[in-house]
């Protein structure tokens, strides 16, 4: 397989594993998180076990890394989800493995993708904070479904303003220059895997605001 290709479907992949939990763990983690926590082994069997084959061995790579994010997911959706503050923390909690994977040079791509997605979710969290959403974020949490897109109406009433723009404008070049050096400086996989992880975080954030201005 042509390495340009390799690349295109690694990006593609890496945007499809950080889009997925946003439709499949987010309501399976609400109101079966010990579910959801339990998979994550086989997320990370599974992976392990691909890598053991040369032909699927990125796919596993990758499917690692995707097993760490699906952990902290779990552990802050299913668990500390009314505490905005406490998000980027367990979010990080595969970070220490990430980096020792990388110094052992273990599981290089399923790594870089992990950082994409972090670096995503810190400057997702950032923006939130940014805005004083975090009230509103807890708020969010702790209503009703019923409720929940009166609190959606408010954010996104928040967000209706030329220095809300300006600053998302900011965050928004600023995810898609990250993304750029990662595909045009290395033809390295991994550079890859973290340039479509850094780019899904536009895609997903764009589902929720568009969510909120819907709502």
């Amino acid at each position: 397989m042509a390495r340009s290709t390799m690349q295109l479907q690694v990006f593609g992949a890496a945007l499809a594993l950080v889009i997925l939990p946003v439709f499949v763990q987010a309501p399976l983690v609400r109101y079966f998180p010990w579910v959801s926590l339990a998979i994550t082994p086989l997320w990370l069997w599974l992976g392990t076990w691909l890598m053991q084959r040369t032909r699927w061995h990125i796919w596993g790579d990758l499917i690692v890394g995707f097993g760490w994010i699906w952990l902290t997911g779990s552990l802050y959706w299913g668990w500390f989800r009314w505490e905005p503050v406490a998000h980027l923390p367990i979010e990080a909690l595969g970070l220490p493995i990430a980096l020792v994977c990388l110094r052992q040079g273990w599981g290089r791509v399923g790594s870089y993708f992990f950082l994409g997605s972090l670096l995503g979710t810190a400057v997702t969290d950032l923006y939130i904070n940014w805005m004083h959403l975090f009230p509103s974020w807890r708020q969010l949490m702790l209503t009703s479904p019923d409720l929940a897109p009166l609190v959606l109406r408010a954010a996104s009433a928040t967000l209706d303003t030329e220095v809300a723009a300006c600053r998302a404008m900011v965050l928004v070049v600023f995810l898609l220059v990250a993304t750029a050096i990662a595909l045009t400086t290395s033809r390295q996989l991994a550079w890859w895997a973290f340039g479509g992880a850094v780019f899904s975080t536009l895609i997903v954030d764009g589902l929720f605001f568009l969510t909120a201005a819907l709502a």
